[in-house]
């Protein structure tokens, strides 16, 4: 093979093979890559190794090194030199195009979505025959067809154009395989590159069989982001489809506000089994929140949050924020307590920057912060951030304790809920 020669896998599924002497051989069924989607960028990944053969009524697995794909004025011929049978090994480990990539659901991880697959292009050069990119178009499919030609010369008469979509190899992350024999680590490994958010959604649109199979080959910090981002719909979808260790290992990665509100979403069976695996600290975080009701502060409130003494400098409350290495989330307010956890002070980065290091921290606290009561309304909370413009507010009860705080984000994720809730 010294040319350069490209061709689409319809163009090939279903043609005849021929021997050096012109006999036929048997049909193509389908092409086979080897390690496809391992993640390590080795171009090896997406060569053909293998073609799968209905030699007469059986199917046999040959090495593509001995096939030979010829084109000529968009005629296809195959012709092989010798025969090679392929270790079942060796097949298992691939993955087989037709069977596995046409007509599937992958991941289109430069545009983060889903697409479908209509059809496979390769090319084939000195090093071998390679897929370079998948058409996820309507070309590719009127081309599987057998009328693509006809209709695209048809529109040419109307100067109109197919557009063509394709999505490179290096792009694409397989996600619907029916080959179980291929290890979900290795298959799934492109989609770590993809933000919480955008794999969220590509989960919801998922079919329900699919989604916990993604879900569960996400490494448990990685899940947990996830689970965070999905609606409560697919939270429960996924929950109820995977075992109870798996759940609460990515449970106990979550704050624990966030597992409180789906726990609450679930029957009680099925959450008492899940806080029961969870570690102790934080089953018993997440059963503090639980007793709240639904509509108040503490309901809503996450305990994840930062107090100091008023008698550290500055420079020890940044050290201990590096040592720390807190969410974004819980650095929008600092709070000062005494001994006994009672809330006297609040403060923020900005303070902290602009003093000097050796500043105490009661010298820049702000005195009678405004705060909310454990079991006070929700309604309140959207009204107090409003009119103070704050990012966090701190939740203490009748000792004015600091139990946690309520973020902002938070409370527009409850709003928006409770919209979407009164439509229905």
């Amino acid at each position: 093979m010294t040319s350069l020669t490209t061709f689409y896998l319809s163009g090939i599924t279903g043609k005849e093979v021929f021997d050096a002497d012109g006999e036929a051989i048997g049909r193509i069924r389908d092409l086979l890559i080897s390690n496809a989607f391992s993640g390590t960028g080795d171009s090896n990944q997406q060569r053909v190794i293998g073609i799968r053969l209905k030699v007469r009524k059986d199917i046999r697995y040959y090495s593509f090194d001995t096939f030979r794909v010829v084109k000529a004025r968009e005629m296809i011929s195959v012709t092989c030199s010798g025969l090679i049978e392929l270790s079942e090994e060796t097949v298992n480990n691939g993955l087989l195009l037709v069977e596995n990539m046409l007509d599937r659901q992958i991941v289109d991880l430069n545009g983060r979505k889903l697409v479908r697959v209509n059809d496979v292009r390769f090319v084939t050069l000195p090093a071998g025959t390679f897929a370079v990119a998948v058409d996820i178009g309507i070309e590719g499919l009127l081309r599987r067809l057998g009328i693509s030609i006809p209709i695209k010369r048809f529109l040419s008469l109307f100067n109109i154009r197919i557009p063509a979509k394709f999505i490179l190899w290096d792009d694409v992350q397989a996600i619907d395989f029916s080959n179980r024999n291929i290890k979900l680590s290795k298959s799934y490994a492109k989609l770590h590159m993809l933000h919480p958010s955008d794999l969220a959604d590509i989960l919801e649109d998922l079919g329900k069989k699919t989604s916990p199979h993604v879900f569960s080959a996400l490494d448990e910090e990685k899940a947990a982001d996830v689970l965070e981002e999905l609606e409560p719909h697919a939270q429960i979808h996924i929950i109820e489809s995977l075992p109870v260790p798996k759940v609460a290992d990515v449970l106990e990665k979550m704050p624990a506000d966030e597992v409180a509100y789906i726990l609450d979403e679930i029957e009680d069976e099925k959450a008492e089994l899940l806080l029961k695996e969870m570690d102790s600290e934080s089953s018993q975080e997440v059963r503090e929140l639980l007793e709240y009701p639904d509509n108040s502060a503490g309901g809503l409130m996450t305990t994840d949050v930062l107090s100091f003494s008023p008698l550290l400098t500055v420079d020890e409350v940044i050290r201990e924020l590096r040592i720390k290495k807190p969410e974004p989330s819980e650095l929008y307010s600092l709070f000062v307590t005494e001994r006994n956890e009672e809330l006297i002070g609040t403060f923020d980065l900005r303070d902290l920057v602009v003093a000097d290091p050796e500043t105490i921290i009661r010298n820049i606290m702000k005195t009678e912060p405004v705060s909310l009561f454990d079991y006070q309304r929700i309604d309140d909370i959207a009204e107090l951030i409003s009119k103070y413009n704050l990012l966090a507010v701190p939740v203490v009860d009748k000792r004015n304790q600091l139990q946690g705080m309520v973020v902002v984000d938070d409370v527009i994720e409850d709003l928006i809920s409770r919209r979407r809730t009164n439509k229905r």
